[in-house]
């Protein structure tokens, strides 16, 4: 199947559809690997919402 071919196929989607082909579609576009950094912050986050070190909302907005 060409690139044209799919272009001709989503244009005779159903507007009301167009949400849930995007959805579909989305799914086999691969996602880029999380960087070295950011593995390790995801990893400090969750430690600190396990030992309960976070800001309340009265404190960031003070």
């Amino acid at each position: 199947m060409s690139r044209e071919m799919l272009h001709s196929l989503v244009e005779i989607v159903d507007e009301k559809e167009i949400d849930t082909v995007c959805r579909i579609l989305l799914k086999f576009v691969e996602e880029e690997a999380a960087m070295p950094d950011e593995i390790e912050a995801i990893r400090e986050a969750r430690r600190e919402i396990e030992n309960g070190d976070l800001f309340s909302h009265e404190e960031v907005w003070a």
